[in-house]
């Protein structure tokens, strides 16, 4: 089966709609009959926490995250970004997104047949 990588690196709530349309691609690319696989680092790591909440009158963007992984979408998160980026650096991630390094993204990158980054 084909499948597809994304790769988020921006802060999820940053004033734009990127991260969300990423995720309804995602969305989309699961119900074309895609695998999809999502890495998250740099400051998009902060969409794989609870303690992120959105601003009002947006979308939940760590709710739809968290449905993509009821769709058994696998989530990787950078661990060294845990640390390092975004708004609440050192916070843990949520149960269901596991914590990855860097080789673990170069696996995926070599494994997808789609690569595509937000």
């Amino acid at each position: 089966m084909t499948n597809a990588l994304l790769v988020f690196n921006r802060n999820p709530y940053d004033g734009t709609d990127i991260t969300w349309n990423g995720l309804r691609l995602a969305e989309q690319l699961l119900n074309t009959g895609l695998d999809v696989n999502i890495f998250l680092m740099n400051d998009s790591v902060d969409l794989a926490r609870d303690v992120t909440e959105p601003p009002d009158d947006y979308f939940d963007l760590g709710k739809m995250l968290k449905e993509l992984m009821g769709k058994n979408v696998p989530i990787k998160v950078c661990g060294t970004c845990k640390a390092r980026c975004g708004i609440h650096k050192g916070e843990p991630y949520f149960d269901g997104a596991q914590e990855a390094k860097m080789i673990e993204l170069a696996q995926w990158i070599k494994e997808a047949d789609k690569v595509i980054s937000f």
